[in-house]
């Protein structure tokens, strides 16, 4: 059974077919699939008196896969097998039987590796048409289009189930399939359910630095893609800043001593074609950024997932907004094959934009598993825009990392001199941005990239990083990194755009929020301790805080006002000392 990634699951229709395998040893049952879908779940005590109305909120009625909670449980029967080729990031990193069964392949691989398995089911949810002689693959039609159009040319031979889904929102054009491609179809008011919706993630003061980087890499005209997440975010806001409020973009350029020379508003504006149809997109389409018409379209997607105000806006179009939206198959939008010579016309200027974990001073990308061989995550799309972005003529491949990470309550360098997986080589090396800048490594000697990427790291660890390369002869014993590079730190970043964060320009939510305002508040003290070594929290808990208005509401919100036991007036403490810090 072949199942979308992410959002286009069947949920009722999988778990039927699940529970009737787990009852019947003698059924094989083969799980095709990416992206598991899993409500959150709270690790401590403090993120469940967090997370728990948050949940609530968004994911109430959301019927959980029942593959997946057997397969936490340690429950799901060996006559069933699930096969991903994208995990939710870090969900399965624990799991041997899941690292065991996990695919390594590019998107737009998949369709293949399906094939090659004579699937003999498809289940898709679906929104239905009004009349129901039509139906939408709305979310996902990313593989599905090509399956269905593979049956039709006698390549496959299999049972297409279809689950409708009310709260999809109708996407036309490619996204649109008659009726009669569905042998089954579950057309069900009660079977109806709320589609899983991810909180918005807060954007730091690193994403934003990142966001006006990437945004002075892209020039009117051009080709955007962009991934999800808080990064995507900061990228999306940085180009309506640039469009909008100009002056606001150029001096918070000029502050971080952008490298990039693409400052003027949008005159031309863009064109996205994007593996994800991220929420910001539309907020870019609302500022007059996203304006650039290909066929009639302003933006090519091959799958969405987001917010429930993603999909409420999608719903709210008129037909003829949502038609500048087209959804569409991986094969159209990843690759350049099929009609390339359009593809190509249309895709002029293209920054392709990605997110990775690591990067080595040579160039080299880690964004999906680690040296130990674990996936934390999946390579997904990156790589086919990697390659897209070396097969035409102007465009670029941009991949953002944060230059550090907090690793039990250490900070540690996202930039190392090597590491032991790569998902990007560096022969396909180009741009790098992280916080601190844009390190542009496309055609350059080795040297020279250990140069532009040691301008980009934190300093604290820039010695050391160096150390590494004149100790490995890749770089000149005399090389000295220049000093107008040696101030890559949190403080000198956070100098530079306090500007425009106290202006409001550089709001923790730019496109909106799923949680409220006492929630907001709580984000920072919560990661402080999250993130707190064992040291950390003991000075925490010695120093305490005050109690004001504002933390009250926060105490009250963690059900901690009025301890009860030791343990929530220990919490109460370090949750006032985190507040205080």
């Amino acid at each position: 059974m072949a199942l979308p990634l992410g959002l286009g699951k069947p949920n009722h229709l999988a778990n039927a077919l699940v529970r009737r395998a787990i009852d019947d040893p003698s059924i094989s049952l083969q799980i095709f699939t990416a992206l598991t879908l899993e409500v959150p779940r709270p690790s401590s005590d403090l993120e469940r008196r967090f997370l728990s109305p948050v949940l609530e909120r968004l994911f109430k009625g959301y019927p959980d896969l029942v593959y997946a909670n057997a397969l936490h449980a340690g429950a799901l029967p060996p006559n069933i097998e699930v096969n991903e080729f994208f995990m939710q990031a870090g969900r399965w990193l624990n799991s041997p039987r899941q690292q065991q069964n996990y695919i390594s392949a590019n998107y737009t691989h998949a369709l293949r590796y399906i094939l090659e398995r004579n699937v003999n089911v498809v289940g898709q949810l679906v929104a239905p048409s009004d009349s129901r002689d039509q139906f939408s693959l709305s979310s996902n039609p990313d593989i599905t289009i090509d399956l269905l159009k593979a049956r039709r040319d006698g390549k496959a031979d299999f049972i297409c189930a279809g689950e409708t889904n009310l709260a999809l929102p109708y996407m036309g054009g490619e996204a649109e399939v008659e009726a009669a491609e569905f042998d089954f179809l579950l057309d069900n008011e009660a079977l109806q359910f709320p589609l899983f919706a991810p909180p918005r993630e807060p954007v730091s003061l690193a994403d934003y630095a990142i966001g006006v980087h990437v945004a002075s890499l892209v020039p009117d005209g051009g080709t955007l893609q962009i991934g999800i997440g808080s990064i995507g975010d900061a990228i999306g806001r940085a180009l309506v800043l640039r469009h909008l409020n100009n002056e606001i973009f150029a001096a918070t350029a000029s502050a971080l001593n952008v490298r990039g020379e693409e400052r003027v508003p949008f005159e031309e504006g863009l064109y996205g074609a994007s593996e994800m149809l991220v929420e910001c997109f539309i907020d870019l389409i609302e500022a007059g950024v996203l304006k650039r018409e290909v066929d009639g379209v302003l933006v090519h997607g091959g799958f969405f997932l987001g917010s429930k105000s993603l999909y409420r806006r999608l719903r709210e179009m008129t037909p003829e907004e949502r038609a500048r939206i087209s959804m569409v198959p991986v094969s159209f939008v990843n690759d350049l094959h099929g009609d390339e010579e359009r593809k190509r016309a249309a895709r002029k200027k293209a920054r392709f934009v990605n997110t990775a974990m690591m990067a080595t001073l040579t160039g080299a990308v880690i964004s999906d598993g680690l040296e130990d061989g674990r996936v934390v995550s999946g390579v997904g799309g990156q790589y086919n825009f990697v390659a897209q972005a070396f097969a035409l003529e102007d465009a670029r491949s941009i991949i953002t990392v944060r230059a550090t990470r907090s690793k039990k309550g250490k900070t540690v360098s996202n930039i190392v001199f090597s590491y032991g997986h790569t998902t990007i080589p560096r022969h396909l090396r180009d741009i790098v941005v992280t916080e601190y800048g844009i390190a542009d490594l496309r055609g350059k000697t080795d040297s020279d990239v250990i140069a532009e990427m040691l301008s980009v790291a934190d300093s604290r660890f820039q010695p050391e990083l160096l150390e590494q390369a004149k100790k490995a002869g890749k770089i000149a014993a005399h090389y000295e990194i220049p000093e107008r590079q040696r101030h890559n730190t949190p403080a000198h970043l956070e100098a530079a755009l306090r500007e425009a964060r106290e202006a409001g320009h550089l709001p923790l939510f730019p496109f909106g929020s799923d949680f409220t305002e006492t929630e907001v508040a709580l984000m920072p003290a919560l990661a402080r301790l999250s993130n707190a070594s064992r040291s950390d929290l003991a000075k925490l808990m010695l120093r305490g805080g005050p109690e004001t208005a504002s933390t009250r509401r926060s105490l009250e919100r963690m059900g901690l006002s009025n301890p009860s036991s030791l343990k929530e007036r220990f919490y109460r403490r370090l949750l006032l000392g985190a507040l205080a810090s």
